[in-house]
C-alpha cells in the first residue's frame, strides 16, 4: 500500500468542538462545518477541495473528527443526525496532541479488533495508514459515480428524472436540445393537495474534482425566473465553496444543490439501481465500560 499522508482531521478535533459550543452543544453536521470554517476564516483553497466521490474534503475530515470524539465520549455516538456535546465533551478543550493522543487510543483499539476479525496487520502500515484504510470514501459511492459518470449526457439527464419521479416528483420531463435556456428538465413537486411547485432541473455529468462554479449557479438562477418556483442542480462532482454561497445569498430565489455525495444517497434511498445488503461491525465504545 502506498505511503499516506499524516491524518490531517486531527486539526479539526478542537476547532470541532469549539463550534458545538459556540452552537449552543448541538449542531447539525453541515452547520457544524459552516461555523468551523467561520471561527478559523478557511480559504476557498480548502473548502473547495473534494474527495473522489465529489464530496467535500473538509467535511469528510470533520466527520471523521466527529466520529473519533464520539468514540472517546465526547460527543453522542447515538445521534448521528445532530451532533451533540456530552457533559465530558461539553468542558473539553483540546490541542493537537490531545487530538493526536486520541487518534492513537482508537487506532490500536480498532487494529486489535481488526487483528483478529482479518488476520495479522502487515508490520509496515503505520497507525495513519491503518486509520486511513477506512476513508469515509464508501466504496459503493466511488463505484455508483464512476458508473453514472460513463453514461451519456442525455442517459445522465434520463437516471435524473427517474431519481426524481421515484423521489415524489411528478410530471417530470427533459426538455433536451441547445434552446432549453439553461435548463435539462422540469416537473411538479406536490407539498399537500393544495399546495404544488414547478420545479427545473440542470444535470451536470462531471469527473471528480470539476467542481460547478459561482457563475454557473448564478446562470441556472437566472434561467428560473418566470418559469419555476424551485431549482436543482445535479452533479456527480460537487460545488465550489462560492458556488454554496451563490445557491443560498440571502435575497435570491434558493438553488438545491445535489453533489455527488447526496446523489449516492439519493439513489440509496429510493433504492434505485441499489441493491440494500446489511452489516452488523461491533462498537468498541460500547463495549468500554466493561474493560475494568
Amino acid at each position: 500500500m502506498a505511503k499516506k499522508a499524516q491524518a490531517e482531521f486531527l486539526r479539526w478535533f478542537g476547532p470541532l468542538l469549539d463550534a458545538l459550543r459556540d452552537l449552543g452543544d448541538s449542531g447539525r453536521p453541515g452547520e457544524a462545518s459552516a461555523r468551523i470554517a467561520r471561527n478559523l476564516n478557511l480559504s476557498d483553497k480548502v473548502l473547495d477541495e473534494t474527495l473522489k466521490s465529489g464530496a467535500s474534503k473538509f467535511h469528510n475530515q470533520v466527520a471523521w473528527a466527529r466520529q473519533y470524539l464520539a468514540w472517546e465520549g465526547l460527543l453522542d455516538s447515538s445521534h448521528h443526525g445532530t451532533w451533540t456535546l456530552t457533559e465530558k465533551g461539553r468542558s473539553a478543550h483540546l490541542n493537537e496532541d490531545d487530538a493526536r493522543e486520541i487518534f492513537l487510543k482508537w487506532v490500536a483499539i480498532h487494529a486489535a479488533n481488526r487483528k483478529q476479525k482479518q488476520g495479522a496487520i502487515s508490520e509496515n502500515q503505520t497507525p495513519d495508514e491503518i486509520a486511513l484504510e477506512d476513508d469515509a470514501e464508501d466504496n459503493k459511492s466511488i463505484d455508483l459515480l464512476s458508473i453514472l459518470r460513463r453514461l451519456s449526457p442525455r442517459g445522465f439527464e434520463k437516471v435524473c428524472r427517474e431519481l426524481l419521479r421515484e423521489s415524489g416528483f411528478e410530471n417530470v420531463e427533459i426538455t433536451g436540445g441547445s434552446a432549453d435556456g439553461g435548463m435539462d428538465g422540469y416537473g411538479t413537486l406536490a407539498i399537500n393537495p393544495f399546495v404544488s411547485f414547478r420545479v427545473i432541473f440542470q444535470c451536470k455529468r462531471y469527473a471528480e474534482g470539476n467542481l460547478v462554479s459561482r457563475a454557473q449557479v448564478g446562470d441556472f438562477r437566472n434561467s428560473m425566473l418566470g418559469r419555476a418556483e424551485k431549482g436543482i442542480m445535479i452533479t456527480t462532482s460537487g460545488f465550489s465553496n462560492a458556488a454554496i454561497q451563490e445557491a443560498h445569498r440571502e435575497g435570491a430565489p434558493q438553488v438545491e444543490l445535489v453533489d455527488g455525495n447526496k446523489l449516492v444517497q439519493m439513489f440509496e434511498r429510493a433504492e434505485l439501481g441499489m441493491t440494500k445488503r446489511i452489516v452488523f461491525d461491533v462498537d468498541p465504545v460500547y463495549f468500554e465500560k466493561f474493560m475494568d
